[in-house]
């Protein structure tokens, strides 16, 4: 393969922190980066939705990445914020908001710089990883979000969260 087409296939990902570890999404899954502020709690929803923000009108989902890939449950601090992605879920598109402890940088990868995630010792599932890469001396998780918030636990919060815009009508006997 030439270098232009080695540059042609680079691909850029957003690395962030998550209890101490670091993980990457594709960038053009990513539609912006907010502060975390004023999260609604939702009763019923599973235990990795944080609740739900008012995003420009819209009803948005914040899941804590952290909890939903098995971890404690992120303390928030000054640097905490909330990556709005966009995914594919049930066929459909849906924004979602999930907090980073902290948002790092931009970086660009090859495909050959991701290698298929070993079948041990990350403690994320596997179906969550588009792989692992290597970033100076330490190794970045690249998650597949359409995988990780796609999954029956969170998509069955969904129609839930809808239902907060528009109120379902009142039966009257007849």
């Amino acid at each position: 393969m030439k270098n232009n087409d080695k540059a042609a296939t680079r691909r850029q990902y957003l690395t962030f922190l998550l209890s101490n570890e670091e993980y990457a999404v594709d960038v053009l899954s990513v539609k912006e980066i907010i502060e975390y502020g004023d999260v609604t709690k939702v009763p019923g929803t599973p235990f990795h939705v944080r609740g739900v923000i008012n995003l420009r009108g819209s009803v948005v989902p914040v899941v804590d990445l952290a909890v939903k890939l098995g971890r404690e449950e992120s303390p928030l601090s000054r640097r905490s914020c909330i990556v709005i992605v966009e995914t594919g879920a049930q066929g459909e598109r849906v924004v979602t908001g999930v907090v980073a402890d902290a948002v790092n940088q931009v970086i660009e990868f090859s495909p050959d710089d991701i290698e298929a995630p070993p079948a041990f010792g990350t403690g994320v599932r596997l179906h969550y990883l588009d792989g692992i890469a290597k970033m100076g001396g330490a190794f970045v998780l690249v998650l597949n979000m359409d995988s990780v918030l796609s999954d029956e636990a969170h998509t069955a919060a969904l129609p839930r969260l809808a239902d907060l815009a528009e109120p379902a009508p009142v039966e009257t006997p007849a």
